[in-house]
């Protein structure tokens, strides 16, 4: 390993990507320690295989260094976590996404760790003026989420020296089965409605590009980051996917019901087109190693998620609600007294 010790900070390890990758950094022989408020169960859909050597159940918005054991590395993950829980409330997403984020860079660099591993987006392209946008090409951030991300991986920018490299992972739309699955995300979204409607809604005009990656390829590639020699990743950032999985919605949603037979493909929106709309290239993480980072197609995808759901079943209910949908689960707590209205605990 290229860290100097061997001691990683997970933190939102019990979300939908967190549960994927605990398991594959230990058995890479990294130690563990999580941190989560505990908003969505680590659970939900199937029992998570390994987890952290150590969990820290705390908003991250509350930090201190005290709270912190010494750790190497930092990989970020604790977010309001996509669009629609961003339009929740703009102010708590620069709060949690944005100013956070740089608060817990500070403390951790000023403990001695040597990276910090931030999961940004694609989503940051928006508006994407051409086709294979790569890491240099401009923003056009649409929504509160992506003009979060905008604006931490500027300010962890400036944190970078000699002791501390700031990375920046700028995911492609995540799909893939997780034990804290999502069915807010626009492959399992599509894939839901065609298991229990038998048609496979969507809500656009389907011509947006999106880039798609696998939650064990995003993994994968924080792995190869943590890893690898400090040359090779300070300060920087890398599209996470594959030039291949660059669809638009519409092909998406046809390579859902080649696997779901009987069920049709519906345009349940008014046809709008959607400002989201970026294509991207990922050439630059491909270089990163002789063998490929980003493995899995759509197909791949799919396939897993149809047969984990005839093998175990998915509901209306449970598609249509909490936690699967992350808006649903927040603004049911909200609801029933449990958060507040700055989505923290009351005691």
């Amino acid at each position: 390993m290229a860290a100097n010790r061997d001691t990683v900070l997970v933190t939102g390890n019990q979300g939908y990507i967190g549960t994927v990758l605990v398991p594959m950094l230990r058995r890479r022989g990294w130690r563990v320690i999580g941190l989560d408020t505990g908003f969505f169960p680590p659970d939900s859909f199937y029992a998570a295989a390994t987890a952290p050597d150590e969990q820290i159940v705390m908003d991250v918005r509350d930090v201190e260094a005290a709270d912190l054991p010494e750790v190497d590395a930092v990989i970020h993950l604790a977010a309001l976590s996509n669009d629609p829980m961003g339009a929740l409330d703009a102010r708590l997403t620069d709060d949690i996404n944005h100013l956070a984020t740089v608060r817990l860079a500070e403390i951790v660099r000023d403990r001695g760790a040597s990276r910090f591993m931030f999961s940004s987006s694609c989503s940051i392209y928006g508006a994407g003026a051409s086709l294979a946008l790569t890491e240099s090409d401009d923003f056009a951030p649409q929504t509160a989420y992506a003009k979060s991300k905008v604006a931490a991986e500027a300010d962890l920018r400036a944190l970078a020296n000699d002791g501390f490299s700031p990375v920046f992972l700028r995911n492609g739309t995540a799909f893939g089965l997780s034990p804290a699955m999502r069915f807010d995300l626009v492959v399992s979204n599509l894939t839901g409605y065609g298991w229990t409607e038998g048609a496979i809604k969507i809500l656009s005009d389907g011509t947006p590009w999106r880039p798609l990656v696998h939650i064990m390829d995003i993994a994968a590639a924080f792995v190869l980051l943590l890893e690898c020699e400090r040359d090779a990743m300070h300060d920087q950032a890398f599209n996470i996917g594959r030039d291949e999985n660059n669809y638009q919605v519409r092909d998406m949603a046809s390579a859902v019901a080649d696997f779901l037979p009987g069920t049709g493909v519906v345009y349940a929106g008014q046809g709008d087109p959607d400002s989201r709309d970026y294509n991207v290239s990922f050439a630059k993480l491909a270089a990163m190693s002789d063998e490929p980072v980003v493995k899995w197609s759509l197909e791949a995808g799919v396939a897993e998620l149809v047969g984990a759901l005839h093998a175990r079943g998915l509901t209306a209910e449970e598609f249509h609600g909490a936690p699967a949908l992350r808006l649903k689960q927040l603004t049911g707590y909200m609801a029933d007294g449990r958060l507040d209205e700055n989505l923290r605990w009351r005691r």
